[in-house]
């Protein structure tokens, strides 16, 4: 045993080391192809991010901005990835910056800072990729300040559609071109040729510019669509040239050329056309006879049976208000008369009466009348009295008289206080009802 005490203490050292070590956060970057592309192509730069525990939130890239070359970012999908470095198991994610070199450079990729929140670790931590270069090369033959497209395929189709049929002037023709190159960025997809034409007035659209996938989040090129509609403003025979667009095949390494063909259409000339109703028969015949002509009689008889018609739902409607007036006006006299004083008093008699007497009736008349609730303090002659019916040797029954007799008086002096005139000047120091004893 004394010789195992040792070998377990240096497990258990082992151990809480292990778990008390922070997670580890790597950034490794590639570029795909590694030796370069050629102008206008695309160069995949490839982010690893891992960690030998797990995310709790999607990492914060940075933004990648590089002179002379178009760069889109990441999009919010990412390949998931499970790697073993240095006998030690690593998970994280992959994400792609595509960049489209536009000059023959050589091109310098900073170091990338990323953010993240590996699980089991007390702050966001940070880590920083490899910096790395690439170069790019000039087509052969190619115009210095002219990159042309560089995809795999290319597909470029029209639509047309005219406005009716047959055509004449004042009318429309829309032309639709769709461009589509496999491995290119959408934003590299040059306008196509779609000028002015004799006889016609362009009226372009906003190209729309997206890329295309796979339906899964995984990048397959780009598309450009643009759409302008002609208005035809002279007879004859009209045509739209042919539109044709350069590419670079990276699989033939070779130009190449998409096209479209021209189209050719006939506009007739335009006729000067009869509305369907003729505005000027029209105002002949109102002003003439076929005007509507009512008699002054029969306009006194219809406001007449107007004034009655209004006079009944008059009629019908105001007794019901009256009522609803009236009732809302006893509702509220009864109101008053259950908060008064005299409501209080008619019922101290009957509480008196009872066996044993009961004063919340009293009470109640003291507050309402503005005499605090202390009985002895609002009428010092009845001290005596309540003495005789509470004190310790109370005589209830002979002293209730006295008390009525009392209260009587007490009320009486109450109501000339009240209808004595108000003094010109308030008291110096008022007396609240709160402040009543």
């Amino acid at each position: 045993m004394t010789r195992l005490a040792p070998l377990a203490l240096l497990a258990w050292l082992l151990s809480a080391a292990a778990v008390a070590a922070p997670p580890q956060l790597r950034v490794h970057a590639r570029l795909q192809p590694p030796n370069g592309v050629m102008v206008g192509g695309l160069v995949e730069l490839q982010l690893d991010i891992l960690t030998d525990t797990w995310f709790t939130d999607a990492p914060s890239l940075p933004q990648l901005l590089l002179d002379n070359a178009l760069v889109l970012p990441p999009a919010g999908q990412a390949e998931h990835l499970n790697e073993r470095i240095d006998g030690q198991s690593f998970n994280g994610m992959r994400y792609r910056y595509r960049i489209a070199p536009q000059r023959a450079q050589a091109f310098e990729v900073p170091a990338l800072t990323i953010h993240a929140s590996p699980a089991q670790a007390v702050q966001a931590m940070s880590a920083q990729s490899e910096p790395l270069h690439f170069s790019a090369q000039a087509l052969p033959g190619q115009q210095p300040a002219v990159a042309p497209v560089v995809a795999s395929a290319m597909r470029l189709s029209q639509q047309v559609v005219n406005s009716i049929t047959p055509l004449k002037v004042g009318d429309s023709i829309t032309r639709q071109l769709t461009l589509q190159a496999d491995g290119a960025l959408a934003m590299t997809l040059p306008a196509p040729a779609l000028g002015d034409v004799a006889g016609l007035s362009r009226y372009p659209k906003a190209p729309q510019v997206t890329s295309l996938d796979d339906g899964r989040g995984d990048f397959l090129g780009g598309q450009r669509v643009d759409t302008v509609t002609y208005r035809i403003d002279r007879a004859g025979t009209h045509v739209l040239p042919a539109v044709r667009v350069n590419w670079w095949d990276t699989g033939t390494q070779q130009m190449r050329t998409a096209q479209v063909p021209a189209v050719t259409f006939e506009a007739a000339a335009g006729s000067a056309g009869q509305p369907v109703f003729s505005l000027r028969e029209d105002l002949k015949r109102l002003g003439r006879g076929n005007l509507v002509h009512v008699s002054r009689g029969w306009l006194w008889a219809l406001g007449v049976l107007l004034a009655l018609m209004l006079l009944a739902y008059a009629g019908h409607s105001l007794p019901r208000r009256l009522y609803q007036a009236w009732h809302r006006r006893r509702q509220a006299r009864q109101q008053a008369w259950q908060q008064s004083p005299e409501y209080a008093w008619q019922h101290i008699g009957a509480q008196l009466s009872a066996r044993p007497p009961q004063l919340s009736a009293l009470y109640l008349w003291l507050r309402r009348s503005r005499l605090g609730l202390a009985l002895g303090a609002a009428s010092p002659d009845l001290r005596p009295v309540l003495r005789a019916c509470y004190g310790r040797a109370a005589a209830t029954q002979a002293a209730l008289p006295a008390l009525r007799l009392g209260l009587t008086a007490l009320r009486n002096d109450t109501r000339q206080q009240r209808s004595a005139p108000a003094p010109a000047l308030r008291p110096l120091n008022p007396v609240h009802e709160k402040d009543l004893p």
